[in-house]
């Protein structure tokens, strides 16, 4: 009994110091994180049960003495007689749920950090990982925030927006249900399927900065120029950053195409939905590959041939003596031939009539 009662001891001695530890950690935790009212519940709960444990932890400690003492009477007794004395009274029987006065807490001594603990009653000491004060990576705030949690569920790459420190502490302000939901289930109603929307949020994470009524209103004016549902979710798709375009913007790229290339509004429709990044790229590769299919083709074959006669036919923007398509095709001979060739203009006569 004696050996139980110490045991019991023991195991109540690795309660209150699991409660304490855990209470020290959760009250830092929730500092970070503003929820003190939250810190202190859990301190008062958590005291409230070892004062539990310390009655226990008493009262065990009397009936153990009892039943010591108890036990000695009996080997005492039997010498004499194998029944109890008539007159002998029983014995008052300390009560389990005997009350230990609150005062006496305070005469306690503290717990030491230092007190050894054994493996199986570190395994019962909870941990938690503290929210970082700041981080180069979201990885960090995954197990704090249900946020990032859904996001990385659907396939988003967090790694490549937290790229963008700007865009990372926006998606950790966000609410999902508030804030990011609506935006799902808007892109959804577009024809997204779920296995689209990681990649299509992954590029355009942007998109959670958008108010949704200017979302819907460019979806209404492409639908007003006659793009199907079917035709948008291609083009949505295909270029994640359509959406993030005003109706303004989407409406100047789409005469701008019309009107350079004089095509009909169904052939410009057309061409959009096959290659909607024309609406969201750059537009001055455009405009120097027009001015390359307006130039006679025979015309940029005789100046093509010159430069690879004089070893500088070099149209690799990344390598040395670039030769720009814009020029090479603009430039009149003698500009052509001084600038680029490096040649006079005599010289490139007499080229040509080798040809």
């Amino acid at each position: 009994m004696a050996l139980l009662a110490q045991q019991l001891s023991r195991w109540f001695n690795s309660v209150k110091l699991s409660s304490f530890i855990k209470a020290t950690q959760v009250t830092k935790h929730s500092a970070g994180l503003g929820k003190n009212a939250s810190a202190q519940a859990l301190l008062s709960s958590d005291t409230c049960f070892l004062q539990w444990g310390i009655k226990t932890d008493r009262a065990l400690f009397s009936w153990s003495s009892f039943q010591s003492a108890n036990t000695t009477r009996r080997k005492s007794s039997t010498n004499s007689t194998l029944l109890p004395s008539v007159s002998e009274q029983p014995e008052k029987i300390p009560r389990l749920e005997s009350e230990l006065p609150l005062e006496e807490l305070d005469d306690l001594p503290p717990l030491s950090p230092l007190q050894p603990v054994s493996e199986e009653e570190a395994i019962q000491i909870a941990a938690y990982s503290p929210l970082p004060l700041s981080s180069s990576t979201l990885a960090d705030y995954v197990d704090h925030s249900e946020t990032l949690q859904k996001l990385v569920q659907l396939g988003v790459d967090l790694s490549k927006i937290e790229k963008h420190p700007d865009v990372a502490n926006l998606l950790l302000r966000l609410n999902f249900e508030k804030d990011i939901k609506q935006i799902l289930l808007f892109l959804k109603d577009l024809g997204l399927e779920d296995n689209q929307l990681g990649p299509f949020l992954t590029k355009n994470y942007a998109i959670f900065s958008e108010d949704l009524e200017n979302l819907k209103t460019r979806v209404a004016y492409l639908q007003s120029k006659n793009f199907s549902k079917t035709d948008i979710a291609c083009m949505v798709k295909n270029a994640p950053f359509l959406l993030s375009f005003s109706v303004e913007r989407l409406d100047n790229r789409l005469g701008f195409f019309q009107k350079e290339l004089e095509l009909s509004v169904k052939k410009t429709r057309d061409l959009v939905v096959r290659l909607p990044r024309l609406l969201t790229g750059s537009l001055e590769p455009v405009k120097e590959n027009m001015k390359v299919f307006n130039t006679r083709v025979f015309k940029i074959k005789e100046r093509h041939l010159f430069l690879a006669y004089l070893g500088k036919a070099q149209y690799d923007p990344a390598k040395p003596n670039y030769v720009s398509l814009d020029k090479f095709v603009s430039f009149p001979d003698e500009v052509f031939c001084k600038e680029i060739a490096k040649a006079s203009v005599n010289d490139f006569e007499k080229f040509l009539k080798t040809l």
